[in-house]
């Protein structure tokens, strides 16, 4: 079920994935639905290309820890990629 940001108060939440087109955002929602978990989805901007850098705004999608994993696996079963954290470079 979709929450607003606050909803979380002051609990962790981790990224899982962030939509760039409002037709993965609302399929991913329904997916998330389905599976019955609790996210937040916030617009948030992002910078895109490389030689010529564009400025766009995207749906991040936040569950809780615990819904971390079931999250990332209905994302995959949707045929998108989901986020992870890269490895810390020591």
């Amino acid at each position: 079920m979709r929450h607003e940001e606050d909803f979380f108060g002051d609990q962790e939440v981790i990224l899982v994935y962030m939509a760039r087109r409002l037709k993965e955002a609302l399929a991913l929602e329904r997916a998330l639905d389905a599976a019955a978990l609790e996210y937040a989805v916030v617009p948030a901007p992002y910078t895109s290309g490389i030689l010529f850098l564009s400025h766009r705004v995207g749906a991040f999608f936040y569950v809780l820890p615990q819904d971390t994993e079931r999250a990332r696996a209905v994302i995959m079963e949707q045929g998108y990629k989901p986020y992870r954290e890269p490895p810390a470079k020591i």
